[in-house]
């Protein structure tokens, strides 16, 4: 039933962010780099300066907000899915491809309604370690380079906000358009995604399942799942690091502003970085496909 899908959604969800939260940390934070001072070479080189800098709970750094929205988020889109596939099918036939691909389509434009405010949120927090390190690094290489103590840097102390002072600032500044800054770069990423996902992940389940009428495997879903989903954010990962680009409003140094999507991909730095999270999908896919011969056997 629908009530019983939304809410497995939103379990889902909560799990998912909990799980995969510091990988998007570190995806974010990838992205953004530019020509400046690149902090990171890689997501584990992320993850271990952020926990030397900021400790564990720095990997969840904006979590909240993605914790608070998702169930939401993953409401709309799978009501949405199965909105659509029920009217785009004939008399219960079968839904061709390209059906089940419009239905996607239409489950990925609902979901921006709460993705973008979501994202927006999101990527301030998650960056703001970046650009907070990136300023004491220079700051401790301007002291070193300083030849008296008086023209030592003062050190930098970080300034941590909320989701909630973000959010203040937006709506007074820009209205609930600046909550929706990027929309346009969130559909390019979102429908994309679910045109792919959601009609992979139907056809590979469908392996699975002996009989029409009896529900697959569970390790066969989730085995779809991760192939599904590590399929569908490989082929939208430059509109995703296009999205995290225009929607970050802190910079760092030297590093370039955008005034839209095309200004973006025109850029130096066209998504090179952010597979972080595809790579823990194939990984744990890859683990349990080697491990079910041996199951077996």
């Amino acid at each position: 039933s629908l009530p019983a899908k939304l809410i497995n959604g939103g379990i889902a969800g909560l799990i998912g962010v909990t799980c995969v939260f510091p990988i998007d940390l570190a995806k974010t934070r990838l992205q953004n780099q530019q020509n400046g001072q690149r902090m990171y070479t890689s997501m584990s080189d992320c993850l271990i300066k952020t926990i030397r800098s900021e400790g564990y709970f720095g990997m969840y750094r904006g979590a909240a907000v993605n914790l608070t929205l998702v169930t939401p988020e993953k409401a709309i889109k799978l009501a949405a899915n199965d909105f659509f596939r029920h009217h785009l099918s004939k008399d219960g036939k079968k839904l061709t491809l390209l059906r089940e691909m419009l239905a996607g389509c239409g489950a990925g434009t609902c979901q921006v309604i709460v993705t973008t405010p979501m994202e927006m949120l999101k990527i301030q927090l998650q960056d703001a370690g970046r650009i907070a390190a990136q300023k004491k690094l220079m700051a401790a290489q301007a002291q070193l380079s300083s030849s008296s103590p008086a023209g030592a840097a003062e050190p930098v102390v970080e300034a941590r906000t909320t989701a909630t002072q973000i959010t203040r600032e937006l709506l007074r500044s820009k209205g609930i358009a600046g909550l929706y800054k990027g929309l346009g770069a969130t559909l390019l990423r979102d429908v994309p995604f679910s045109i792919v996902y959601f009609p992979l992940f139907a056809n590979l389940n469908k392996l699975g399942q002996k009989d029409p009428n009896v529900k697959a495997p569970f390790y066969v879903s989730f085995l779809s799942g991760c192939v599904a989903g590590s399929t569908a954010a490989v082929a939208v990962n430059p509109c995703d690091v296009i999205k995290t680009r225009l929607q970050s409003l802190q910079r760092g140094v030297n590093e370039d502003t955008y005034s839209g999507i095309l200004d973006c991909t025109k850029g130096r730095q066209k998504a090179r970085a952010g597979i972080a999270q595809v790579v823990y999908f194939i990984g744990i896919a890859e683990f349990l496909l080697d491990m079910l011969p041996k199951h077996r056997a």
